[in-house]
């Protein structure tokens, strides 16, 4: 029997810290729980019963994690990206058949138009700076018939997000109290947190890292998190010198800035010791994990995670971290399988999980259900569209998204074991490798690479050194230098229509 998020947050002591904010007094848990019932009993006033959808679209920082954990434990929320155009929040809003929509108080953005068309509650997100960080009432633009009272249980829906649709359309994840509260209480056993922890969050909150691994573990371990207005690489050592954090968690592209910074920011590093640091998301490349280890002094954790999952699926353990691993299974039960058939297998296939995180299934979709739930060893497994393989060790190594496989002519080649090898070149600071449209060949391999500040490359030397290092086969036909690779709104960059979006044709 799973339990609820509100089953979780009640067992801290009143006085602790909850959320913090730049300049702002913290939110304690006697603040959270009491806020938590103002913010049921203005849903209700408003119209909005537990089963009712509500849409979040709120910047980063300390209301948009408030208003995401106290408003899930009394209906469903939906957090959005708050820089969507008008057409993609008519498609959003519609897709989730969502009752309300909550904003900033004097909000008048491209949200509206299309929650007012669709005959939805538009609450606004009313505070003051003199209160705790996070503090907010929900005042809405009109008055509405109250809604029943009641509470959502285990399984209930709290939380739907969409998944990312980088090449279809994107599917609707709804995931349960349970799921939620089973990820969280994952992610914090995998990184032992206890309430003297303290998370500094630079992840955007209408995504799953953030609302889980950030505020959600952190808050059912009687922790504290400081909220930021999102990630920036020039303020991030001044904040980290305010929140006084232990940990944080990020994407790579992240992390990689904050390395960029630290070595003037030393003295703060010295400062403020963190116990470990977290990445997820997206492959960390173990050039990057070394470094950040030796900058921080402090261990790497990566993970693995999906919005399928509730994020969490593998990590790295504390005290044992393998560069180029995304760890070991940490939560849901994680198998290999065969990539066409219906049954689990050793070696290299793709990666299945089961366990209590994982969501019931894609809601109005049974094509994609069919296509990636199956049954086997008496388990219900949920496919992740992953590649990959375990060592002896138990440890999880990713070969790729199995859609951004490169098939050169037939021979498959794996974006990740291109991107470790170019990111050994001295000059190179980030590197994505992709596929590149090939009239004969079908696929040919390119990569975009950042170089580091000062260093100097060309295509012809980039390529001779990758030449050294693989198969001729492997080695990247193009290689393009960029100033910024491109990235999608969590910070990820995403190798699917990457020739497309940096203009390359293939003429060969």
């Amino acid at each position: 029997m799973g339990t609820t998020l509100q089953a979780l947050l009640a067992a801290h002591p009143d006085t602790a810290p909850a959320i913090g904010a730049p300049g702002r007094t913290w939110l304690t848990y006697g603040g959270l729980r009491a806020l938590s019932a103002d913010i049921r009993t203005q849903l209700r006033s408003a119209g909005v019963g537990p089963s009712d959808r509500v849409a979040i679209v709120l910047p980063n920082g300390a209301a948009m994690a408030t208003a995401f954990v106290t408003i899930a434990q009394s209906a469903t929320t939906a957090p959005l990206n708050p820089s969507y155009r008008e057409d993609e929040y008519t498609f959003y809003l519609e897709d989730l058949k969502a009752k309300a929509l909550v904003v900033e108080a004097a909000y008048d953005g491209p949200a509206l138009a299309p929650a007012q068309r669709a005959g939805m509650t538009i609450l606004r997100v009313e505070s003051d700076d003199a209160d705790p960080a996070g503090s907010f009432r929900l005042v809405p633009d009109a008055a509405q018939d109250a809604a029943p009272e009641g509470t959502p249980g285990p399984d209930d829906i709290a939380l739907i997000l969409h998944t990312s649709g980088t090449t279809s359309r994107p599917k609707i994840v709804p995931l349960l109290q349970s799921n939620l509260a089973a990820s969280a209480v994952n992610i914090a056993h995998s990184l032992a947190l206890t309430p003297q922890d303290r998370c500094l969050n630079v992840m955007p909150l209408f995504h799953i890292h953030g609302l889980v691994a950030a505020v959600s573990a952190t808050l059912i371990s009687g922790g504290s998190i400081f909220c930021t207005a999102g990630f920036n690489a020039m303020n991030f050592f001044a904040i980290m010198e305010e929140a006084r954090p232990t940990w944080y968690t990020a994407v790579p592209t992240m992390h990689q800035a904050i390395l960029s910074r630290a070595p003037r920011n030393a003295e703060t590093i010295a400062n403020v010791p963190l116990r470990f640091l977290r990445s997820s998301s997206a492959s960390l490349p173990a050039q990057v994990m070394e470094e950040l280890a030796r900058t921080f002094n402090a261990p790497v954790v990566e993970a693995y995670g999906m919005t399928e999952a509730t994020h969490q699926m593998c990590c790295n353990p504390l005290d044992r971290q393998k560069p180029g691993s995304v760890g070991v299974e940490a939560g849901p039960m994680v198998r290999i399988a065969h990539e066409t058939e219906n049954r689990l297998i050793d070696g290299t296939g793709e990666v299945c999980i089961s366990g209590d995180n994982v969501t019931p299934g894609y809601e109005g979709n049974p094509d994609a259900n069919a296509k990636n739930f199956f049954e086997a060893e008496g388990h219900r497994w949920f496919r992740t569209g992953d590649q990959g393989a375990f060592d002896n060790d138990g440890f999880l190594h990713l070969t790729g998204r199995l859609k951004e496989i490169i098939n050169r002519g037939g021979e498959k080649v794996s974006p990740l074991e291109v991107d470790g090898v170019l990111m050994d070149h001295p000059a190179i600071q980030q590197v994505v490798t992709f596929a590149l449209p090939h009239p004969k060949l079908g696929e040919e391999v390119a990569a975009a690479v950042v170089l580091r500040d000062g260093a100097q490359a060309d295509e012809a030397g980039i390529r001779d050194f990758a030449r050294q290092r693989l198969a001729e086969f492997k080695v990247p036909r193009r290689v393009v230098i960029l100033d910024e690779i491109p990235k999608g709104a969590t910070g990820k960059m995403q190798r699917i229509g990457l020739a497309e979006k940096l203009g390359l044709v293939e003429t060969a």
